[in-house]
C-alpha cells in the first residue's frame, strides 16, 4: 500500500490512540493485555495526563493532519476514570486550536461508569461511543468482571439503554476468546437485540512468558525467543474463522445494509482494490500508534513495550517521533518479514499477514513467522469470496451491494 506522504513526511491523515487514563481501569478482565502495563510506569502512582502533555498532543496532532478532518481516539485502560470535565477541557483544547478542520472524537469504555452526564456531554459534543461486551450474560461474565470478581453485564447493558435513550452513536466491540467463538450466532444476535448496528469482533491472542520479564511484563512481544505458552483464553485460530463465517452467513442472507461489520466492510473494500481501513490488513502497518499518560509514545497500542517507545512527547516534537527510522522500519517490517508462504497464498490480498504480533509460529524452511490465527483468515476469506466478489460487482455497476441477499437466497434455493 502506497501511503501519499506530505510536507511533514506523514500522510495526510494519521491515528494515535490516546490513552489519557493509562492501563488504570475498574474492571478486571481476566484477558486483558494492558493493565500490566502500570509496571512500565514505576513511580507515577496517578494515571492522568498532565494538563501540558494533554495541550501539546491536541495542539501537534492538529497542526500535523493535512486533511481537514482531525479524528481523536480515547481509550485505555478505562478512559471515563478520569470525569466529564476533563474530557469538556479536551473539547476545548480542540476548539483552540482546530485551525478551521473539522474534529472528531471516539471513546472507547467498558461502559461501567456511563451515566446521564455522560451521555449529554458525548450527545453535545457529538463522540462516537464503543462499549466493550463479549456476548449476553454468561458469555459476557466470563471474563469481564470487576475488582471483586463479579458480574459487569447489568452495568454495561444500562450504559447501553442510556446511551440510546439519549442519542448517542455507539458500536460495540466484542473480544472473541476461546470461550465465545463457539456461540457466533447467538453473540451476533444478542448484540442486534440490545440495538448494535456497528458491531467489531476483535481476536485475543497473547503467549505468557513462564516468568516476569526484566520490564515486569509477563505477556511478551511476538520477537521473545525463549519459551512461552499461547494463554487459555486465547481464541482458537480454525474457531476464529468460523465464528466470523457463521455470522457473515447470517449477515448476507439478513442484514446487509441494515448491520455493520467491520471484517465485512473491510473486506469489500479489499475485494473492490481499494487499501484496508483496518490497519491489520494492510501491506504495511506503523501508521496506529499509541500515546500514554505521561507523554510516552509507541509504534502501537499492541506493542507498548520498551523496545518499541518512540520517545516522550515532552521531549521530542510529535512528527518527530512519527517519522522516525524506528517508526518507519517498525511499519516496513511487517512487509519485510513476510513468510514466503503468505506470498504465494490465496487470500494474500485480502490479509497480507493480519497482525505482525500474532506471529509466531515457525514454519519449516521459511526463516519469518507465520501468523497464528492464519487457519482462521484463510477459512473465512475463502467462505465470503463468492459474496463478495458478488458485491463488489454490483458497486462497480452502480448498483446496491445488498443485492447479495437475493443472490444468496437463489443460491440456497438452487440447493435445495
Amino acid at each position: 500500500m502506497n501511503i501519499v506522504q506530505h510536507g511533514n513526511g506523514l500522510p495526510p491523515a494519521f491515528t494515535v490512540l490516546a490513552k489519557p487514563s493509562g492501563p488504570a481501569c475498574n474492571l478486571h478482565c481476566h484477558y486483558c493485555f494492558y493493565s500490566e502495563k502500570h509496571r512500565l510506569f514505576p513511580g507515577n502512582t496517578h494515571s492522568v495526563m498532565p494538563d501540558e502533555i494533554l495541550e501539546q498532543f491536541i495542539k501537534q496532532k492538529i497542526e500535523a493532519h493535512q486533511a481537514n478532518e482531525v479524528s481523536f481516539a480515547w481509550q485505555g485502560g478505562e478512559p471515563t476514570l478520569l470525569g466529564v470535565p476533563y474530557f469538556e477541557k479536551v473539547v476545548e483544547l480542540q476548539k483552540k486550536y482546530a485551525q478551521g478542520k473539522i474534529i472528531t472524537n471516539s471513546f472507547q469504555t467498558n461502559g461501567i461508569l456511563i451515566d446521564e452526564d455522560w451521555c449529554r456531554f458525548f450527545f453535545r459534543n457529538q463522540f462516537l461511543v464503543g462499549i466493550s461486551i463479549d456476548g449476553p450474560r454468561h458469555l459476557h461474565d466470563r471474563h469481564r468482571v470487576n475488582k471483586s470478581g463479579h458480574s459487569s453485564f447489568n452495568q454495561v447493558i444500562h450504559a447501553i439503554e442510556l446511551l440510546k435513550k439519549y442519542r448517542v452513536e455507539f458500536n460495540t466491540l466484542t473480544v472473541v476468546h476461546r470461550d465465545n467463538s463457539g456461540s457466533a450466532l447467538e453473540v451476533y444476535n444478542f448484540l442486534k437485540e440490545v440495538g448494535s448496528g456497528f458491531m467489531q469482533f476483535i481476536p485475543i491472542v497473547e503467549r505468557l512468558a513462564p516468568g516476569l520479564r526484566r520490564d515486569g511484563l509477563a505477556l511478551i512481544p511476538p520477537g521473545y525467543a525463549e519459551d512461552a505458552k499461547v494463554t487459555e483464553w486465547s481464541v482458537d485460530p480454525l474457531q476464529y474463522g468460523q465464528f466470523l463465517s457463521a455470522i457473515f452467513d447470517e449477515w448476507v442472507r439478513k442484514d446487509v445494509g441494515k448491520i455493520f461489520v467491520q471484517h465485512f466492510d473491510t473486506a469489500l473494500e479489499v475485494w473492490l482494490g481499494m487499501p484496508s481501513s483496518i490497519c491489520v490488513f494492510g501491506h504495511t502497518c506503523g501508521q496506529a500508534t499509541v500515546i500514554e499518560h505521561n507523554g510516552d509514545l509507541y509504534s502501537c497500542d499492541h506493542y507498548v513495550y520498551p523496545e518499541n517507545k518512540l520517545g516522550n512527547l515532552a521531549d521530542t516534537p510529535l512528527v518527530k517521533l512519527l517519522v522516525s527510522d524506528q517508526q518507519r522500519k517498525f511499519g516496513n517490517d511487517k512487509l519485510d518479514l513476510l513468510p514466503a508462504c503468505c506470498h504465494s497464498c490465496e487470500v494474500r490480498f485480502a490479509c497480507n499477514g493480519e497482525c505482525p504480533k500474532h506471529r509466531f509460529v515457525r514454519v519449516d524452511g521459511e526463516p519469518y513467522m507465520l501468523n497464528y490465527l492464519c487457519a482462521g483468515y484463510r477459512h473465512f476469506f475463502n467462505h465470503i469470496d463468492a459474496c463478495m466478489k458478488f458485491m463488489a460487482n454490483e458497486f462497480k455497476n452502480g448498483k446496491a451491494p445488498a443485492n447479495v441477499m437475493n443472490w444468496v437466497l437463489n443460491q440456497d434455493k438452487n440447493i435445495e
